[in-house]
């Protein structure tokens, strides 16, 4: 019976990897990544050798057919991302979705946890944690408006996380729908320039007009 693992991998410090994730990694038989340029350098930390398979979001169907191949032959494999836990506002869900569809229990699917970035962030925002909605990446266009709204009326802590481009306007939309609510943004998590702010949108708002250099980066932002 073959193994999918699906190994969580650092969201920035390569440090913030499990005992066991370096063992699996070192002892599959393949690795499915997003970027094999960026699992090549986790791997060297580890002084891991392996042959590395690119899956992602544009992955043609021959690539999810060799995958299959790989597992009608009996090889355990690794499914990473290039940060954090795979399958969560990750394209390797589909992936795994695939799997289970095709093959059923004759492939084990096995969670190796470890890092995630809204985990991380909400761990030290000081918000109420014990229940929230995670919402991913927020859609460009279609559909935007109304999240924002659903956030305002929204009783518990809602975390989305956005890009450096898109964080203003994101703030924006929150200073036009939720005013009075408080708000964490964390930015560059585990990273040497890793940020915690708080306040209302407005005040976030001007915090980055007065700081613009630390516009960058991967946003996680929490709402409640």
């Amino acid at each position: 019976m073959s193994i999918l693992y699906i190994i969580a991998t650092p969201i920035g410090n390569l440090e913030d990897i499990t005992l066991r994730a370096i063992r699996i990694l070192g002892e599959v038989d393949a690795i499915l990544c997003e970027d094999t340029r960026t699992t090549a350098k986790l791997l060297q930390k580890y002084e891991i050798q392996k042959t590395l398979i690119s899956y992602h979001s544009h992955s043609k169907l021959s690539k999810v057919e060799k995958v299959f191949e790989l597992l009608e032959e009996g090889k355990n494999l690794a499914l990473v991302s290039d940060a954090g836990t795979p399958c969560i506002s990750d394209p390797g869900v589909m992936l795994v979705q695939q799997v289970r569809e095709k093959f059923g229990s004759d492939v084990t699917v096995i969670p190796v946890p470890g890092p995630s970035a809204v985990i991380s962030a909400l761990s030290a925002s000081g918000l109420p944690s014990s229940e929230f909605l995670f919402l991913g990446f927020l859609p460009h266009k279609k559909g935007r408006e109304t999240l924002f709204k659903e956030i305002a009326v929204s009783e518990r802590t809602v975390a989305f996380y956005e890009s450096p481009h898109r964080i203003v306007k994101a703030l924006e939309s929150l200073q036009k729908f939720a005013p009075g609510k408080k708000i964490v943004v964390a930015r560059e998590l585990t990273k040497i320039y890793e940020e915690f702010i708080s306040g209302t949108a407005e005040e976030l708002l001007a915090h980055f007009e007065s700081h613009k250099d630390t516009v960058r980066g991967e946003f996680v932002v929490m709402v409640k």
